[in-house]
Formats: C-alpha cells, sequence, structure tokens
C-alpha cells in the first residue's frame, strides 16, 4: 500500500485513566472515522504526566502490558481495522517498570511492546525515579498498513536510535511526546527550545528518508506547559502537517509510502555510510 494515512491523538491529561480511557476511544474512533489506518496516542496517554516529582504513589499508576489497557484496545482496533500505538507506564515485576509503547496490529493481534531506551532526569521530568532504561532494543513491526518504528519522547533528541530503526525497515518512525515549557523558562527560551525539539526530528527524517510522526499532548499540568504542536515530517524533513499548540485535536495525515525509496535512490545515506569508521560511537566519550 502505497498511501497510509496517519491518525494522531494530541490529548491532555484527565482526571482519572477511567475517564481518560473514555475519551481516547472516542478520539480514535474519531480518527478511524477521518480515515486513520495507524492512530498514535501521546506518550502516557492514561495518566497526567505524573514524572514531575518523586512520589511513591504514583507507582500505582502502572500496569502490565498486555494487560487491562490492550485488552480494551485489541478489540477496538480489530472493529475499526485500524494499527494503534498506545503508550503506558509498564509494571514489569516488583519495583520494576518502565515506559512502554505496545503496538496493536489492524487485526486486534498484540504485536509487541518498545520500552523507551533514553530516560532523561531535568527539573520537571524526574523520569529516572519512575523508569529503568528500556532492554528491548529497537524494534520496527510489519502492520497491516507498513513498515513502523516507534521510539518514545526523549529518544527522539538520538539520531542513534532514528537510524538503527530506519536501519531496521521502519518507513515511519512514531514518537509519543509529553514535552512542554516549564513557566520559569517559557519567556527566555520557550521558543528556542521548541525549535529545537521539531528541528531534530525533522532531520531524522532527513537522514534516514523516511516519515517522522511526533504526537505531544497540551495542557498545563502543575508547572508545566505542554506545547502540543504535534506534526509529521515527509523525508525532506518538510511539515506534511501541525496541530495547534493548546488544543486536543486529532491530525490525520496522508502519507505516500513510495516517497520513502524514491528519497532514498536520489540521496542514498545508507549506500554511502562508512560503517567500517563508526565503532567509536559505541564509547561513552572519545577522550581516551
Amino acid at each position: 500500500m502505497a498511501i497510509v494515512t496517519l491518525g494522531l491523538v494530541q490529548s491532555r491529561a484527565y482526571a482519572s485513566k477511567a475517564e481518560s480511557m473514555d475519551r481516547h476511544v472516542a478520539l480514535i474512533r474519531e480518527a478511524a472515522a477521518k480515515g486513520a489506518q495507524i492512530i498514535c496516542l501521546q506518550e502516557l496517554f492514561l495518566t497526567e504526566y505524573f514524572c514531575k516529582g518523586e512520589d511513591v504513589d504514583r507507582f500505582d499508576l502502572a500496569e502490565t502490558i498486555p494487560g487491562p489497557t490492550t485488552e480494551v484496545l485489541c478489540p477496538l482496533a480489530k472493529e475499526l481495522g485500524v494499527v494503534i500505538i498506545a503508550s503506558l507506564f509498564e509494571k514489569r515485576g516488583p519495583g520494576l517498570y518502565h515506559n512502554t509503547a505496545a503496538i496493536i496490529d489492524a487485526d486486534g493481534s498484540y504485536l509487541g511492546k518498545y520500552r523507551k531506551s533514553h530516560i532523561p532526569e531535568d527539573p520537571g521530568f524526574n523520569e529516572k525515579f519512575y523508569f529503568t532504561p528500556g532492554d528491548t532494543g529497537y524494534k520496527v513491526w510489519d502492520t497491516k498498513f507498513g513498515r513502523i518504528g516507534v521510539l518514545v519522547c526523549w529518544d527522539q533528541w538520538y539520531p542513534e536510535a532514528a537510524r538503527l530503526v530506519a536501519l531496521a525497515g521502519a518507513e515511519i518512525i512514531f514518537y509519543p511526546t509529553a514535552i512542554g515549557w516549564l513557566k520559569s523558562e517559557k519567556a527566555e527560551l520557550g521558543a528556542a527550545q521548541h525549535c529545537a525539539w521539531e528541528t531534530v526530528q525533522r532531520g531524522h527524517a532527513v537522514a534516514n528518508g523516511c516519515f517522522v510522526a511526533a504526537v505531544n499532548r497540551v495542557g498545563h499540568e502543575e508547572e508545566s506547559e505542554f506545547w502540543g504542536q504535534t506534526f509529521v515530517a515527509n523525508p525532506y524533513g518538510e511539515i506534511a502537517a501541525k496541530a495547534s499548540v493548546d488544543s486536543e485535536e486529532v491530525l490525520v495525515v496522508k502519507c505516500d509510502l513510495k516517497a520513502v525509496e524514491d528519497f532514498r535512490r536520489i540521496w542514498p545515506f545508507f549506500r554511502d555510510r562508512r560503517i567500517d569508521t563508526y565503532a567509536p560511537l559505541t564509547k561513552r566519550y572519545l577522550d581516551e
């Protein structure tokens, strides 16, 4: 299938997981009704962004994967005939938790999971307290509507992660995300921070000759203002579509997957890679 339609659900936090699930089911249905074939939800869509501080009670928000959420979304995917990417707080074992994306195919089958590899620790983003770095590797999935890679939020700053899923054949890289401004920084750094976030991902699209879809949340949560602006970039890094900065919405975007092969033929970055020279990338820093 050359043309695939993405449905990117840009939403906000709700008072409870049950309310959030009901609302996101409605948004998934809205996306499907608009023709979306692959539907991606924002990072940790069932809850507020709870990593704004360290609180052991927040571990109670986690669940197993597969588990309660996939039991709802798998039948929904089958009913609507859509692929669903759902970012969740995973309880793997006693005291062991991950930030994990579940991938569900259009026949309702659970294809697997990706555990977020890069875990940030910044003011208002205290993720190292909650999440163990992922150990799934950088995976891709053959879905009914195309071969996709899924990475999560902080992963989006690392060209190595994008490159590895692209080398595994991903035609579209999805980034479920929760990123925003701290009130104390927005006036001075807000525009620059957003520019950096968007630019680095557009660069991944160009360097790998694929589509990139970043799905952010919106709304104010304590000191954070999530900046939305969910977008899709084509292999040239051009913005194909972008959502608003502050509104809940479903962004529906058509992507011609033929463009991936066409781009890679005229700009053959994979062909010209000097893999014999890259061994130092496995070092933490080149000081020895």
